[in-house]
């Protein structure tokens, strides 16, 4: 598993799932991301590091970080648009 993303905080997201009673795979579909890459997240088989992996992460509180588009970044993060910071922690809508 990435260093980056412990597999308890992993375990600890599948856990508010379950209290909830939201099926990652319904999480997945109200978000836009396939569920097996969500799936691939939580379990650690995926890095993270961009893309839509560092999206999930982010959203799903695995990881800290931003989300943004490529257009977004102006001469490293200095310019007209800076990427903004994902304070979503429980996946919910944005």
């Amino acid at each position: 598993m990435n260093a980056s993303i412990p597999g308890a905080k992993a375990d600890a997201i599948r856990q508010e799932f379950a209290r909830r009673g939201v099926s990652i795979s319904a999480w997945a579909r109200a978000h836009g991301y396939s569920k097996q890459l969500v799936y691939q997240v939580l379990a650690g088989r995926k890095r993270c590091v961009r893309g839509q992996c560092h999206e999930i992460a982010v959203r799903l509180g695995l990881k800290d970080g931003v989300i943004g588009s490529v257009a977004d970044i102006d001469a490293l993060g200095v310019g007209a648009g800076s990427p903004r910071p994902c304070t979503d922690k429980e996946g919910g809508a944005q």
